[in-house]
């Protein structure tokens, strides 16, 4: 069984945090009691160093972090701070002396593809990510599925993405960390989504709901969204923006035109015990505010929804 949708939060906490010391783990327990978890991901600060990224998070409300590169390297397992084990282990150690739970690896990985070498290059990432996160005790890894391409048939796209799933799920069976698939590119309908994740039932398999990034290309009701995917949502991605000519020019949450509200109301209603993780995509779009601004006002401004 899924650990996010099915413990309190209180238990998801001790066992994702499991073999952390116990002066960590308590303080965190009643962190997570008091309010909503609020993690960033560091897509945010592409120029910020790993120090810096936990300071941020640990002096402006945060109880997490989703790492998405550190000093643009996306490749983590080749990033100086998780190269080695006694790396692993001083990055690992610097969260853990904040109090900040590592929630999510970001890896670059892609299921839609059938041809074999490009395929298992992706799955190897994944694979690396995997482990780097067993030794991390972070919780997840997310993969992307990634297209629906048009040479391909959208059966064959979804059983690729769907049996990539089971295999990297197969691959984390004997640990902690489940395997998550985001929202993204092609793949945002919450119909081609249930279909993907009906095909991938694994314990150690769930799904990321992007709630803006879904909204903006389906224009689905949060509410709909979230009555057809709620099996399968462990983790979510925050973040807002206006559509103007036909392109998104992100803001600031509670800024934009992305339901927010109506999403957050649904995921409090129905007792979600997960992150709301800000991804501010600094290093894909260079021109936004930078992460000296909008990181701490990220948790003020989500008071808004609860």
């Amino acid at each position: 069984m899924n650990q996010l949708s099915s413990l309190n939060r209180r238990d998801f906490l001790l066992a994702a945090t499991a073999g952390l010391a116990l002066p960590f783990v308590q303080p965190l327990n009643a962190m997570a009691k008091a309010k909503p978890l609020f993690s960033f991901s560091t897509l945010a600060c592409p120029k910020w160093d790993w120090a810096t990224i936990v300071k941020y998070a640990s002096e402006n409300g945060y109880q997490g972090i989703e790492i998405r590169g550190v000093l643009d390297c996306m490749d983590l397992s080749k990033c100086s701070d998780f190269s080695s084990p006694q790396s692993i282990a001083q990055a690992r150690k610097m969260a853990e002396d904040k109090k900040l739970m590592i929630v999510d690896l970001g890896s670059s990985a892609a299921l839609h593809m059938a041809d074999p070498a490009e395929r298992q290059k992706n799955l190897d990432e994944a694979k690396r990510f995997i482990d780097l996160a067993k030794q991390l005790n972070c919780p997840f890894v997310r993969v992307f599925p990634n297209d629906l391409p048009k040479n391909q048939e959208v059966d064959k796209t979804v059983e690729l993405i769907s049996s990539g799933l089971l295999e990297l799920g197969d691959y984390a069976r004997n640990s902690s960390v489940t395997v998550l698939l985001e929202s993204h590119g092609g793949v945002t309908g919450k119909d081609i989504l249930a279909r993907v994740m009906s095909k991938a039932e694994h314990g150690h398999v769930g799904l990321i709901w992007d709630i803006f990034n879904m909204w903006s290309v389906t224009k689905e009701p949060p509410t709909e969204v979230y009555a057809t995917l709620k099996k399968y949502i462990r983790h979510t991605h925050i973040k807002d923006g206006l559509l103007k000519d036909g392109k998104i020019q992100y803001v600031q949450v509670g800024k934009g035109e992305g339901p927010l509200k109506e999403a957050i109301d649904v995921l409090v209603k129905n007792n979600y015990k997960g992150f709301y993780s800000f991804e501010w995509e600094k290093k894909w779009h260079p021109e936004i505010e930078e992460p000296e601004v909008v990181i701490p006002a990220y948790p003020k401004l989500m008071q808004q929804y609860f």
